[in-house]
Order: C-alpha cells, then structure tokens, then sequence
C-alpha cells in the first residue's frame, strides 16, 4: 500500500512544477493543452452527470402553486349543504371523510383506520385513525362522524344527502371506534362515508334552523388536504376568491404549496381569465371553446363521464314503440358520430347501453355508424309490413286500423339537446318516420312533461355517479313520478337483477348482474342510448401528477390533488423504493 502511494506522489506534479511546466509551453503548445483540457473537464462533467442520472430518479417535491377558475360563488362549504359546483368543489378540498375515492375509482380509509363490513352486509364498523386533526388542531372524534351524519338525517337542514343515509344508525362504540347498522344489505354504502366531516365542537352549538346561515358555511374547517388561508371579498362581502395552504395530515402528503380558487360569473368570464393568465386551470366549458383553446395549444385533458344521453320511449302514449322492428331499425338509423362531432365537437364518446363503463368494467363503446344500416333499417320494416305512403312516411295497414310512423321528441331547451334532437329526426326521416321536435324549457319540461309522463319520446340524460342509479332509473317501481324510471320499463328479470345488485357485496358479483342487465335491456329496447359528454378539463402545462380517468364528477378531479405537483428534485434510487 506504501508502495502504491508513493507511485501517486511520483505521478502528480507538484503545483510549482505544473506551473513552471505551464509557463514554459509556447503559445500553440498553451493553446493545445487548454483545448485538451477543457475536453478532459467537459467529458467528466458529462459522465458524472450521467452516473448520477442512471443512480437518481426524479420524484415530485413541495413548491409551487396553482389556480383554478370556477363558475359561481359558493354559499355552502360544508359537506352536509354542498349543492353548487363551487360548493362542492371547495368542501372536497377542505374536508375529509372516514374514507375516500382514490383516481382509480376505488374506496380506501381516510380517517378511518380501518374498517369492517358484518357478513349479512348490515354493520359496517370503523375505527378512527388516532391523530386526525382539524385545521384548528382539534382531533377527529366518533362524536364528530355520528354528528355529522344526525345533521345530514335531520329533516330541518334539508341536507341533499338525506336520501343516502335514510335508515342509517349511527352507534359510537367507544372512543375510537363507531358503527353504522342498516335496515336492508347496501352494497354501494362505503361510498356514503366518503361524506366530509364537520367539527361538532364549532357547529354543536348552531340550531337546525340557523345552520344554513352559519358563517362557518364560508369560513370553512374540515379536516381535509387544504385549509382556507385567506377568502377575498367583493365591497358587498361576496367571496372573490379562496387562497389555500397544505394541511399537514396523516398521509397521503400534498405537494403543491398553495391553491388558490377564483370565481366568476359564466363561462365568458372563465375563459377570458384562463387566457389573460388569471387562472391556470378551468372546467365546465362547452366543447366550442374547447375546441377553439385546443386551437390556441392550451393542455386539454378529458374524461367520459356517466352521463347518459338517449331517446327514451314511452309505449304508454305512443304503443308504435311497442313494435320491436320499429325500435330496432330507429336504433340503427341513429349516426352517433355525427352527433357527437357537430354537437360536442368531438368531445364525447358513443354508446349503446345504460351501464356507464365503470359499472360493467367493459368498452360499452357503441359500433362505428356504417351508412348501410340505413338500407338494413328500411328492410327491417319493409319485412314487417311498413310501406311509404303518398307522403313518403312509411304505414303499416291490417284490416281493422292504419298506423303511420310517426311521433314527437320532447326535450330542453339548450343549444346542446335541441341540435342533438335535431339531428335524430333527420336521422329517423331518412329510413320513413315523420318525426315532430317539441322544446321546452328546463322548468316545464320537468313539470309538464316528464313527471306527468307526457311525452312520445324524451330525448334526455341520466346521470350515473352512484351504482344505486340504475335502480333508480330502471326498477319498475320506479315508473311513476317521483320515480325516474321515464322510459316506464317493467321487467321483471330485470327487478331481480337491480334488487340483487344493491344487496351483494362481491364486485365481480355485481359486475356480471350488470351485464345481465344490459343483455336484457338490448332485448327490450326500451330507450337508445346515443353518448356521453366527455369532462373537459384546461390545465397548466406545469401541473403534474393528475389523473381523471375514473371520476364520475367534475368535483371528482380533485380526488388525487395530493398527487399533483409542480417541482420535481433527483434523489437516489434507493431512497424511493
């Protein structure tokens, strides 16, 4: 070893020698050992760099911040309240609840330690993770979960969650640990705990009736990833803006240092603050100004959501509907592409059932429009005795009666619904029906026409956020105002399938009860379903770690903001395992 370190001082000179050494060089001489050497320098500095890039790997780090724009003021950040896309938006932010969604649309503990569910699908008890904070520092406790639900069940508070913890119990065990008993199996019931939780020890002393005039409705405290830092406020004392900061929870972490989220009146205003550089992020903006901010290379990022839009039948007031070869040549006489391209601009995605994507687990995706099918349309009906009148709209004659095709569409009055329900009738002329378009605004066409079932056919959409929808939507007994089920279907293969699907607990279980539905209702045609609306979302270039493939709602986005981030460090990979 001696010997060796004795040859090092041998080999490196001295730094008298390498100066004397230097100074005796001529100037080509120089010139040639500074190029050497800068190569020399440049080349190690290359190879350390990439030594420590196949060592390190890039990971998010804090810093940073974030605007999101939002149409309307909030009146309600609370959980039990929350009606509004601002409201929700913010209580999603500010408040948690024993457990929540994550991006992959599954239902994991928050602040709840853990959880179990009783074999006959009646008990569901939870433990409380035991340091969970309120942003005032104030701990999580059972009292606050059995106090928030009594106030969602109160009928006083009017909470629009009422409906989903109607025949709930809510027992406190002990001080960690409660349970929740209910009447019949649920099977979608852990999604109900997803619920933000209110600190009893600031709302306990506010009556049901003062509740909704709290001013804690705006100055919010929950426990959730993001506290509220500071709220400007317009002259009259209406919210402009909220700035959040990072709640340092349990886990997960967030890495974007702040949030700041800003209000306006339409969807004009949104966009002229997203181009001036107002806002980072904005939503809930028609597919005309996403497709011209597309245009202009703004980061579009979209999502399908379980909105469902179809022609409902109703066979009760028009029995033409009953006719399965009528039902089946319209259905196939339906251009969905064109629809969607000339109405959403592209920013939707066909479909044939009533299942969203997320409850079947399959691509529900209807079949590509092949013009042909408007020829097989008009055999079908050809074959079922249909012939063109003297006007060119097909008839179907037996000895007793004569039955033109022919029949109305009802729906809103939005550019969207009545330029999709247009396109529909063009559709339908083009294969012999006559085909009348009737618009009604949004208040009578709820009032005049759906609830009292006065309609031919309903071109309209169902929104399926929540497994219990489709029961909702489909169950026989659910045919009559107040019930949804507006195409009035009945069948009784299909009751057993929705009743089974709310009371078995295995996914895959329900899943395939889902799917049997589906078979089933293609049989029956009772409605055809057309599209689904995607989530347009314009976000910052910046932002990263966002996810929205699995969301149901727009508030839904934020279900992984403790995965965004902004700033990024290198560190060893053995340190991020």
């Amino acid at each position: 070893m001696k010997d060796i370190l004795a040859t090092i001082k041998k080999i490196i000179p001295k730094r008298g020698e390498l100066s004397t050494t230097i100074s005796s060089f001529s100037k080509k001489e120089l010139y040639v050992f500074l190029s050497l050497f800068a190569v020399l320098t440049a080349s190690t500095l290359i190879i350390i760099s990439k030594v420590n890039r196949s060592l390190t790997e890039k990971v998010p780090a804090q810093g940073g911040s974030i605007s999101e724009g939002i149409i309307g003021i909030p009146r309600f950040i609370n959980p039990v309240l929350a009606i509004s896309d601002a409201d929700k938006d913010l209580a999603a932010l500010v408040y948690s609840g024993l457990m929540r969604k994550t991006t992959a649309g599954e239902i994991v503990p928050d602040l709840a330690e853990n959880y179990e569910v009783s074999k006959d699908g009646l008990t569901y008890t939870f433990e409380l993770r035991s340091n969970a904070t309120f942003h005032d520092k104030k701990s999580v406790t059972v009292d606050d979960v059995i106090y928030t639900i009594g106030q969602i069940q109160d009928p006083v508070i009017k909470s629009p969650k009422r409906v989903s913890w109607e025949g709930v119990t809510a027992e406190k065990i002990d001080e960690t640990h409660l349970a929740f008993k209910l009447k019949t199996p649920y099977a979608p019931f852990l999604e109900n705990t997803t619920v933000g939780i209110l600190p009893s020890h600031i709302w306990k002393n506010v009556s049901a009736e003062e509740f909704a005039f709290s001013d804690f409705n705006i100055n919010a405290i929950g426990s959730g990833p993001y506290q509220i830092r500071s709220i400007e406020k317009s002259s009259s004392g209406v919210p402009r803006s909220y700035d959040l900061a990072p709640w340092k929870r349990l886990t997960p972490d967030t890495f974007v240092s702040a949030v700041s989220i800003r209000f306006y009146a339409n969807e004009k205003e949104l966009v002229a603050a997203l181009q001036s550089g107002a806002v980072d992020n904005i939503s809930g903006i028609s597919p005309d100004n996403a497709a011209n901010l597309a245009n202009k290379d703004y980061r579009i990022e979209t999502a399908v959501l379980p909105r469902m839009f179809g022609l409902f039948f109703n066979q009760n007031q028009a029995p033409i509907f009953l006719n399965k070869a009528v039902t089946t040549a319209l259905s196939m006489a339906v251009n969905r592409e064109r629809i969607i391209d000339q109405v959403l601009r592209g920013y939707g995605v066909a479909i044939d059932s009533p299942v969203p994507a997320y409850l079947s687990n399959e691509d529900d995706t209807a079949p590509q429009f092949d013009p042909a099918q408007i020829d097989a349309a008009k055999a079908i009906l050809a074959k079922d005795g249909w012939v063109a009148g003297t006007d060119g709209v097909l008839i179907k004659k037996s000895k007793a009666t004569s039955t033109r095709l022919a029949f109305s569409i009802s729906t809103g009055d939005t550019p969207e619904l009545k330029q999709a329900a247009e396109l529909l009738k063009q559709d339908f002329e083009a294969i012999g029906a006559a085909v009348e378009l009737k618009v009604f605004d949004t208040g009578n066409l709820n009032q005049s026409v759906i609830r009292p079932r006065k309609y031919d056919a309903l071109f309209f959409g169902q929104v399926i956020s929540h497994e219990s929808d489709l029961f909702a939507f489909w169950h026989s007994s659910q045919r009559n105002d107040p019930g949804l089920n507006i195409a009035m279907y009945a069948n009784a293969k299909v009751d057993k399938l929705l009743d089974a699907s709310l009371a078995t607990q295995d996914k895959e279980s329900r899943t395939k009860q889902y799917r049997d539905f589906e078979i089933e209702f293609a049989k029956d045609k009772p409605a055809i379903f057309i599209y689904s609306p995607e989530f347009i979302y314009i976000v910052a270039d910046k932002l990263q770690g966002l996810a929205i493939n699995e969301i149901t709602t727009p508030t839904e986005r934020f279900d992984g903001i403790t995965d965004w981030y902004i700033e990024t460090e290198r560190l060893w990979k053995i340190f991020t395992k």
